[in-house]
């Protein structure tokens, strides 16, 4: 099995990380090769990503077409899609040698020809004012929204900014996206959970529309923005303990007095 660990390589105590990959693997006897994070390549069985959850959806996007597990490292601050921390790193390399470890196929959204495996997020093109949203879905008209902007959310992005607009959590096997205004000026509006073989579109008549693709703003404007799911999936890879309701549970103190927190 061929490994890759791959890193963001703008993350503080780089060398020290690259130093713990590199002793955890050696030690396990691995084939691997450790690379950043702008330096991608295709040539592996099996890929960790070390970061936050941004390093790891930019990882598990690109591996995605080349059908290639990968798992995430947590070295941010909540950590939804990684599997544990750095601490543990060796012991997770030993697992997955052993082939201790599960997939699971996560849909990804397509937006002129740019792909998001959380979230697109739409607003106008001056973020400081309300907009006018059009919804349609299969080109029938549904809703209109004045908000600060729109997401459009895969199962594994409502967890992320979704959940803080006031989204639904979604099961992340679910085959649905979720739409969320944000901050509309109707509390009529409300977050609407679709099947993932829709095809909706997003328009406005007052102004160009702009998008961000998980949290990365996009190189295009437009008044008429089309979202559907792509024809292929990420796959990430977790260790067999890995339950997505513990996770919850542990991420989102559920259960636990909040003075516990603090």
């Amino acid at each position: 099995m061929k490994i890759g660990a791959v890193y963001n390589k703008y993350i503080n105590n780089t060398q020290e990380i690259i130093h713990i990959l590199d002793t955890s693997l050696k030690s396990c006897n691995a084939d691997y090769l450790i690379l950043d994070s702008e330096n991608l390549n295709e040539n592996f069985d099996f890929v960790f990503a070390i970061g936050g959850d941004g390093t790891i959806l930019n990882v598990a996007k690109y591996y995605a077409k080349q059908d290639i597990p990968v798992m995430g490292v947590n070295l941010g601050r909540l950590g939804f899609l990684s599997q544990a921390n750095l601490s543990m790193f060796t012991n997770i390399v030993k697992n997955v040698l052993n082939k201790n470890f599960k997939t699971d196929e996560r849909i990804i959204l397509e937006c002129n020809g740019y792909t998001a495996l959380n979230d697109f997020v739409i607003k106008g093109s001056q973020n400081t004012r309300t907009t006018k949203f059009t919804l349609k879905i299969n080109n029938t008209p549904v809703c209109e929204y004045i908000s600060d902007g729109l997401i459009i959310s895969t199962p594994t992005g409502s967890t992320a900014y979704c959940l803080s607009a006031g989204g639904p959590i979604l099961a992340p096997q679910m085959g649905a996206f979720v739409i969320v205004p944000i901050c509309p000026h109707t509390l009529t509006a409300r977050p609407l959970v679709i099947p993932d073989y829709e095809k909706l579109s997003v328009s406005s008549s007052e102004c160009i529309l702009s998008v961000a693709a998980d949290g990365t703003d996009l190189s295009f404007n437009a008044d008429n923005i089309n979202i559907q799911k792509a024809n292929y999936k990420a796959k990430l890879a977790f260790l067999e303990d890995n339950n997505f309701y513990n996770v919850l549970r542990e991420k989102l103190f559920w259960g636990v007095s909040p003075c516990n927190n603090f």
